[in-house]
């Protein structure tokens, strides 16, 4: 029988030490199945150079993975905002997530080329998402619209924070845009300059909560990072004059204990949102075109060329803007692709196991002759 005294001592002993850091009911309860006999719970803070920063709460420091770990699939390998076990300077387990935060590789966006898309986990254990965009060049709502539907599927809430509302003298237009788009999730204008929206934000960094920023290079997530801090713990590049933009300076995930209790992720700027899984994002993104959906004539509706159909209605009579049902039929093709090669690789996985089976009935055979 499995021996947890160790661990359970190093969770007892510290339990306001753990929980200050994320720890919770959800993960006391993975740790009846955790099949190890001793080490010590911490939290990835970072990876840098195929090393991950960790911390007890009281120190940091560096670690590599078990060889088991680091040949094991990509979905059992350390993220940032992991919560593992380490012996000495060795990370030996990955406690069993309650979320993860992933994206597709970089120039899988649209591609139907390639029969697999790497999974790029930007973070685990999440309880927030902020996206975060910036009222510059930046600004682009069909480009938060794959945001939305990226934090969506993977059932996290999303949280929209419009940076540099001080570049306008009406940034509330903006705002009403968004909210147009964003059913049911809070949007936040911010600024560096009299700490606009400060507060709003910092009701998300309660005790223990973590929240990852992801967005753009150079839409503010670093700066906004200052704010809330209170000082300068994020490197910042100026808005450019040539571009209008902000320049990316952060080039780590690495998670940032605050002031208020909580934790804050900032991330490299992302250039592609390509999606890895395929929830229920676009039903929650596009909540009002689903709802137009259900008064189509056909059930199975395609909104394209049917008769009968209210979201083409709605896009004649100017209630729905025609970008929108485009970037919805975008997603959509690829939803589709995805859920396609999801079901090929399963049948691909059960007819392996088959074709393992059949090999060995033949050798016993061949053994019992």
């Amino acid at each position: 029988m499995t021996d947890h005294n160790e661990l359970q001592k190093n969770i007892s002993n510290e339990p306001a030490r753990l929980r200050q850091l994320g720890w919770d009911d959800h993960f006391d309860h993975q740790m009846l199945s955790i099949d190890v006999a001793d080490g010590r719970i911490v939290r990835v803070i970072s990876m840098q150079r195929g090393q991950f920063l960790v911390t007890d709460g009281l120190k940091e420091w560096f670690c590599s993975v078990a060889g088991r770990l680091m040949h094991s699939k990509s979905r059992d390998y350390p993220v940032t905002g992991d919560w593992v076990i380490v012996d000495g300077t060795i990370v030996t387990d990955v406690i069993p997530r309650k979320n993860i935060l992933s994206r597709g590789e970089a120039g899988s966006r649209g591609s139907t080329a390639k029969p697999t898309r790497r999974e790029q986990p930007i973070a685990a254990n999440l309880d927030t998402v902020f996206i975060v965009c910036g009222l510059d060049r930046d600004f682009n709502i069909r480009r938060l619209e794959r945001y939305l539907t990226l934090v969506h599927n993977y059932a996290l809430p999303p949280v929209i924070v419009l940076t540099k509302a001080d570049l306008h003298d009406a940034p509330e237009s903006f705002l009403s845009d968004v909210e147009s788009i964003a059913f049911g999730v809070p949007v936040i204008l911010t600024s560096m300059q009299d700490g606009r929206g400060r507060t709003e934000l910092e009701s998300h960094l309660g005790h223990g909560q973590t929240v990852a920023m992801i967005g753009s290079s150079g839409a503010g997530k670093s700066t906004l990072a200052n704010m809330l801090f209170g000082s300068d713990i994020q490197a910042t590049g100026k808005v450019s004059d040539s571009v209008g933009k902000g320049r990316h300076t952060t080039t780590v995930r690495e998670l940032i204990r605050m002031p208020q209790g909580g934790i804050l992720m900032d991330n490299p700027g992302i250039r592609e949102i390509a999606f890895h899984e395929d929830g229920n994002g676009m039903e929650n993104t596009f909540a009002d075109i689903t709802e137009l959906a259900e008064m189509c004539r056909f059930a199975n509706c395609t909104h394209q060329k049917e008769p009968g159909c209210a979201v083409l209605h709605a896009v004649k009579t100017s209630k729905l803007p025609h970008e929108r049902l485009e970037s919805f039929h975008k997603m959509q093709r690829e939803m589709d692709y995805l859920a396609t090669r999801r079901t090929k690789s399963a049948d691909r996985v059960e007819k392996e196991r088959w074709k393992d089976v059949a090999l060995r009935i033949k050798d016993l055979k061949k053994r019992k002759r």
